[in-house]
């Protein structure tokens, strides 16, 4: 059922075991230092245990600046810590392991930020040698390739915006000023690395602000990227500045505006939402003879979907970076057969709302206090201690429910509501949640709705549906003006 998801993929010499993707997710997990710890490390082997195809190591300075937790990789005093952590991820699994390099320029918690138009040609020349030094340091350090951050509210993404004002031969007059920097960084890199050293770049395809580009126009990056000699490309959207939301003393957070949503779609969102990004420069690519590989991301919801879009040809590899940190096991149980216990992604965005806060990122849905997924080889299944645990708390606009703890030999994880409409046969995923309490507000008057409820553990095992509870929404007809 996953044959193209579970098949092996070259990029440049390096052979990935399948075709999914860690995107670079922040972690929060590093001190202002910057240095590699053991959480971090802890971090990106779970990733690697769960023999993750590729796994893009969150972004690391190239350059000396201040910026909270954020890992570096700008001096060579950083090289001890990430050599250990390319080594623990080769040591655990055949899961390949790059760091995503970044340069970012200057803000201050009033709202104030230092801007391209503020940078001299001879700051533009050492931001570029800062890229080639870092990728050269990523390659000694045993890592299998290196990314390229060009995306989001950042350096290299803010040269290639179409809002991109500077009047010089670096400015917006032309996609072709716009690339300037951009690609210059990439020629500085290969030099510095080899012809044999994967280079990757992420970066946007749709800048989802008013006055930026879309997929027309990222279609025609791609494209130049790989005549410059890239070896893959990795589309992400939004994350802009521009229309981010500033709160006062608060330093400005590029994820807050609709161009966040974009970058990271929440639950409302329909699944693979930023797809057709990937789709549009794929077929640029193809077009002008380039086979460079594609990593499409997004709210790609489950292995199932990542399956389909790959038979369709859409994109060449999947990029999953919540649905992983909520189970980075999904590779290796959809190797053992036994999909039923992934823990599904709800799209609710607690991580997200973390790293807005710089609080260390977990997922919501991992049991309380645990700093990583959780990890076990238990069998066995969680129970229902009695016949009919789920129960009713109100049937108004919207429909409460709770229902009794399930019982576990190690740990009750969470737990799954499952819903159907209108007396239909079939159940869907609806949500999880750790309590055992949950509110539908997406419910309508004169519907009936069905639910049941599914316990996991730490293994991801799920207990036996609980009973079926059956309601409608009363009908009610409000008539304005009688």
């Amino acid at each position: 059922m996953y044959e193209k998801l579970l098949s092996p993929f070259t990029i440049n010499g390096m052979t990935l075991p399948n075709r999914l993707v860690v995107p670079a997710m922040v972690t929060r997990l590093s001190g202002e230092d910057g240095f590699i710890n053991q959480d971090i490390t802890d971090r990106y082997v779970r990733f690697a245990k769960g023999e993750t195809g590729l796994i893009v190591v969150e972004a690391m300075a190239v350059h000396v600046a201040k910026s909270g937790p954020l890992l570096r990789i700008c001096t060579d005093e950083y090289k001890p810590g990430l050599t250990q952590l390319a080594k623990e991820v080769h040591a655990t699994s055949d899961s390949k392991v790059i760091p995503q390099i970044i340069h970012f320029l200057k803000i201050a918690r009033s709202g104030w930020r230092q801007k391209i138009e503020d940078l001299t040609p001879d700051d533009i020349k050492i931001i570029i040698e800062q890229y080639g030094q870092a990728a050269l340091r990523a390659r000694e350090c045993g890592y299998d390739g290196v990314e390229l951050h060009m995306a989001h509210a950042y350096t290299m993404s803010s040269f290639l915006s179409k809002r991109n004002k500077r009047p010089d031969e670096f400015g917006g007059k032309s996609l072709e000023n716009r690339l300037r920097v951009p690609l210059n960084a990439i020629k500085q890199v290969r030099k510095m690395v080899g012809d044999d050293f994967p280079i990757g770049v992420r970066f946007l395809g749709e800048e989802a602000i008013k006055g930026g580009y879309t997929s027309k126009e990222s279609a025609e990056i791609a494209l130049r990227m790989a005549e410059e000699g890239v070896d893959y490309i990795s589309l992400s959207a939004g994350g802009k500045f521009e229309d981010a939301i500033h709160k006062e003393g608060e330093v400005l957070y590029p994820y807050t505006g609709y161009s966040g949503d974009r970058c990271m779609p929440p639950a409302e969102y329909p699944d693979a939402y930023n797809l057709h990004m990937a789709e549009a420069a794929r077929r640029n690519l193809r077009k002008h003879g380039y086979d460079t590989p594609v990593i499409a991301t997004g709210k790609i919801s489950s292995p199932e979907l990542a399956e389909e879009i790959l038979q369709k040809d859409q994109t060449d590899l999947i990029g999953m970076a919540r649905g992983l940190l909520a189970d980075p096991d999904i590779i290796k149980k959809i190797k053992e057969g036994q999909p039923e216990k992934i823990v599904k992604c709800i799209y609710w965005n607690v991580c997200k709302a973390l790293d807005e806060t710089f609080h260390k990122v977990v997922c919501g849905l991992w049991p309380k206090e645990y700093l990583q997924a959780p990890y076990s080889d238990d069998k066995e299944p969680p129970r229902w201690q009695s016949r009919e645990p789920l129960k009713f708390l109100s049937r108004t606009n919207q429909i409460r429910l709770n229902w009794e703890k399930a019982t576990d030999n190690e740990e009750i994880a969470g737990y799954e509501i499952w819903r159907s409409t209108d007396g239909g046969k079939t159940f869907g995923h609806y949500y999880s949640v750790t309590v055992t309490m949950y509110t539908d507000n997406v419910t309508t008057s004169g519907r009936s709705y069905q639910y049941y409820i599914r316990a996991y553990d730490l293994a991801g095992n799920k207990s036996e549906p609980s009973n079926i509870i059956k309601t409608e929404v009363p009908m009610k007809i409000d008539l304005v003006g009688i």
